[in-house]
């Protein structure tokens, strides 16, 4: 099941007039509450229109504290101001007050500046003499004829920003050649267009992928089979949307609406380079966000620009490697690396004298080598792979294994640091000599050094060993507690131990993977490693808190929990008998007779009833189903 549950107060998780310019005596001003813009009236200044429903807004709006640009775009009626699409966002106004949206003379909607200059426009073909500019509570705003709503000339969920709305579509139009795609802004205070997209396959197919600069693809939906997309099985649990693709001979385009129109929820193509879905939560006034792709966040393609190296258990997720620096402080602080990394010495090769120092070449391990390198024929040692990316000015870094040698011409970029991958390799990074220590002037650092920590690691060896005797007598005493009830925080390393490196895999679901573990006392549990949850630290263990308080002879019984940064697992009492699925589905299982059917189905009904109406916070499951009712010894079903 999803195994941090929303409370029942929560949705199900799967949210003053200015005076104007001179040519405002020929548009009257908007009334606060209208959602419609005609010919006889225009916005400006602190104006805006709201739907009919009170959901969204349209306005002026100024993204950042530092920003002196201004903007007109929809929003969210709720009390974080969330954009989810932007009129002129690469053509900003520096003064709401005197620039205007109104209908034009050619029935257009446009955006003015103060010298009347148009900043933006529908730019679309009208056949009316009377056009409005209507906001609906569905976030989409339309152009339309204004004595009859079912003639539209334009629309805004036909040039999506960066967020899909519900109802909304991402696609191909077949006829205009127009596409439906999402683009994220540059950064977090500028709208601008940034690097990474979502668009549908332009060859055809039914997938959709997320690209960098328009042109690498780095994440894929997978084909449509008519009910999911293959790369998102969790389309399949899904009990809130309802999911369409459609193809014919006019357009090609996937679209979804909300089966409880009180759900407030958006996908959003993110800075970050995800796509992510989230929902909004009215108790804790936030956005839970519960699915995102790509799942690791160094997938995304460049992400940390030139030079740049990602780092999955770091946060922030890049640094510059070693000799470089932001070319952009402020655009990494606003969360864009794209601009990557720029050299601190610069080595002057070309003009470099005959007496001067060589270049020198930083070891990296365990690196995700960069993209677009090329082979060095007739290579047959490091030491000659060395000397090949010297004698070329515009060499920045070598590799060697057993498939030769590899260098890498410019800018490298798709650095990856600490990845444990098979293609994981060795990288020699090219620096200035100033920005690596000699050799002959660190040999006698390096004797000293020796000489101090052969004399630390026997003062050492004693402690260590002291230290893991008492760990090992603490641990006993807190597993003797998590065996008796009391919720109990692990290390990552001890759960690492407990299942044998993760070797012994039970099962897998949405949200992450079961493995069999073994405490120190022989206790069996079943730990689940949590994958895809974005969740706070203090967010994650209130809810912990709140599951552990869980106690019912239906319900599995939460042991303990870990979390270390970015590394999140539950443990539980293990089930031996399996989960219902197998009983059912397994060609080797016998039939259940009627009164173990019986028995599984009040126990499971019991154990929700606990949850609905007797738990000390009220919580709903959102996830029955067959692998999430487990047995004990005695064939007594557990919903998990």
């Amino acid at each position: 099941m999803a195994l941090l549950r929303a409370t029942c107060a929560s949705p199900p998780p799967l949210s003053l007039l200015l005076l104007l310019p001179f040519f405002a005596l020929h548009h009257a001003p908007l009334s606060s509450a209208a959602n419609t813009i005609s010919a006889n009236n225009s916005l400006s200044g602190s104006q805006t229109i709201t739907s009919a429903g009170g959901t969204f807004v349209l306005g002026f709006f100024k993204p950042g504290n530092s920003s002196s640009n201004y903007y007109v775009g929809i929003w969210y009626s709720i009390s974080n101001l969330t954009r989810v699409w932007v009129a002129n966002r690469e053509n900003p106004v520096a003064d709401p007050s005197t620039s205007e949206l109104r209908i034009s003379d050619d029935g257009n909607l446009v955006l003015l500046d103060q010298s009347e200059a148009i900043i933006w426009t529908t730019n679309t073909s009208v056949s009316s003499n009377s056009t409005v500019a209507v906001i609906h509570d569905s976030g989409n705003l339309q152009l339309r004829d204004a004595s009859n709503e079912s003639h539209v000339f334009w629309q805004s969920f036909d040039h999506p920003t960066d967020t899909w709305l519900p109802g909304g579509k991402l696609g191909l139009n077949k006829v205009t050649n127009q596409t439906q795609h999402l683009t994220a802004w540059k950064n977090s205070a500028d709208p601008a267009p940034g690097i990474f997209s979502l668009e549908i396959d332009p060859d055809g197919t039914s997938q959709y992928f997320t690209l960098w600069n328009m042109t690498k693809r780095y994440w894929t939906s997978g084909i449509w089979n008519r009910e999911i997309f293959s790369n998102v099985p969790e389309m399949t649990s899904n009990y809130i949307y309802d999911f369409q693709y459609v193809s014919d001979e006019k357009e090609n385009y996937f679209t979804y609406t909300v089966n409880d129109d009180a759900i407030i929820t958006r996908f959003v193509m993110d800075v970050s380079g995800q796509i992510e879905q989230s929902t909004w939560v009215p108790s804790t006034q936030s956005w839970l966000q519960f699915w995102f792709q790509p799942r690791q966040q160094c997938q995304v393609y460049a992400l940390c620009g030139a030079f740049g190296r990602c780092n999955e258990i770091t946060k922030p997720f890049c640094n510059c490697v070693k000799g470089f620096s932001p070319m952009s402080q402020s655009n990494w602080n606003l969360g864009d690396q794209s601009g990557g990394c720029v050299r601190d010495t610069p080595f002057p090769c070309q003009s470099r004298s005959p007496d001067s120092e060589k270049d020198k070449f930083l070891k990296m391990t365990n690196m995700r080598l960069p993209v677009n390198s090329q082979n060095l024929s007739g290579v047959g040692s490091e030491e000659a792979c060395e000397v090949g990316c010297l004698s070329n000015c515009s060499c920045t870094a070598y590799s060697y294994n057993s498939s030769g040698c590899s260098v890498w011409y410019g800018d490298l970029v798709h650095l990856q640091e600490q990845y444990t991958e098979s293609d994981a390799g060795i990288l020699y990074l090219r620096l200035a000599a100033s920005e690596l220590p000699s050799s002959s002037s660190s040999k006698g650092t390096i004797t000293w050094i020796a000489v101090g920590v052969t004399v630390a690691v026997l003062a050492c060896v004693a402690i260590v060993w002291f230290i893991t005797w008492r760990r090992r007598s603490r641990r006993m005493t807190r597993v003797s507690k998590a065996v008796g009830g009391a919720l109990v925080p692990f290390r990552y390393g001890e759960l690492q131990h407990a299942t044998k490196n993760f070797s012994h895999k039970l099962g897998e679901g949405g949200f992450g993977s079961v493995f069999k573990g073994w405490l120190p006392d022989s206790t069996v549990i079943a730990v689940k490693k949590l994958e895809g949850l974005r969740q706070g630290e203090k967010q994650f263990r209130t809810e912990v808190s709140t599951i552990g308080t869980i106690q019912h002879v239906n319900l599995l019984r939460l042991l303990g929990f870990c979390s270390e940064g970015d590394k999140k697992l539950l443990v539980y009492e293990f089930m031996p008998k399996g989960s219902l699925d197998t009983l059912l589905f397994q060609a080797t299982s016998t039939a259940l007779d009627w009164k173990t059917r019986y028995q599984i189905a009040v126990g499971t009904a019991r154990g929700l009833a606990y949850l609905h109406e007797q738990c000390r916070d009220c919580i709903i499951h959102c996830d029955i189903k067959p692998e999430n009712i487990l047995f004990g010894p005695i064939v007594r079903s557990q919903s998990g």
